[in-house]
């Protein structure tokens, strides 16, 4: 067996995490000057309006956020792939709403940021790609595993 199942308690730590997950989403939309509807975003006062987009942030920091995505998803997908029963946990906090949410308003503007700059080396911008490309695969395939756990299994047992 796996440790969740030796280990009940886990899950309620599980479920206790999880909003720091969602914080990760939260905290690149908002380095990225986009807002989540439907999250408990703090509405933001008028002088610290971001003015700052993924398109105009400095090389460094579009690189760092999309590591940061890259490694979040893999991470979460690798989790869900070995331990799906996390699944029910994990749609307690509306899982796969604040995740389409979040790949609806980030991906396309990232991947949008990645295409657009000037790079003095390509292999800069074919590793951005590569990375970008492998997260939103990621995303799509924790979706799945949501989907399939909570809406589709239920169904067939």
């Amino acid at each position: 067996g796996n440790i969740f199942t030796q280990q009940p308690s886990y899950f309620s730590d599980l479920d206790e995490t999880l909003p720091t997950v969602l914080q990760v989403f939260n905290n690149i939309l908002h380095k990225c000057g986009l807002q989540c509807e439907g999250a408990s975003a703090e509405p933001q006062k008028l002088e610290e309006k971001v003015s700052v987009t993924a398109g105009n942030m400095p090389l460094q920091e579009l690189k760092d956020i999309v590591l940061y995505l890259c490694d979040t998803c893999t991470t979460l997908w690798a989790f869900l792939d070995v331990f799906p029963l996390a699944c029910q946990t994990f749609q307690k906090h509306e899982f796969c709403y604040r995740l389409a949410s979040f790949y609806e308003l980030a991906i396309p503007e990232l991947e949008s940021a990645i295409k657009k700059r000037h790079y003095e080396d390509h292999g800069v911008f074919a590793d951005l790609w590569r990375r970008i490309s492998h997260s939103r695969k990621k995303m799509i395939e924790v979706f799945h595993i949501l989907i399939n756990q909570v809406c589709l299994q239920p169904i067939l047992e």
